[in-house]
């Protein structure tokens, strides 16, 4: 299995073409639209998806096994984020694509 550096970095490979641009955010590495909006990023081997908080695909990550909401400075938790664990990698690229869709 590869690890999240490497599988992020496939998924950065495999959006470029669709204008997504790697960046920073929080010190991290993530993908940034055409207009410089960040939509997901690898946090702590960890994907960082934002997903709308009333959407069917923000419940389905939540409802993935260890996933939770991204809290990086700790006690306050970014409500639209949700960190997905390595172990369920088989949904980060279409999450990744569902959260490059929904409007930021």
């Amino acid at each position: 299995m590869a690890d999240a550096d490497q599988l992020f970095a496939r998924l950065a490979e495999d959006l470029e073409p669709r204008g997504a641009k790697l960046s920073k955010m929080f010190g991290m590495p993530c993908l940034k639209d055409p207009n410089g909006k960040a939509f997901v990023g690898l946090h702590k081997g960890e994907l960082v998806v934002r997903l709308h908080r009333d959407t069917p695909e923000h419940a389905e990550a939540l409802a993935l096994a260890g996933a939770h909401l991204f809290d990086p400075m700790g006690g306050r938790p970014m409500k639209d984020w949700i960190c997905v664990p390595l172990a369920a990698s088989a949904h980060w690229l279409p999450l990744t694509e569902a959260a490059r869709a929904q409007p930021r």
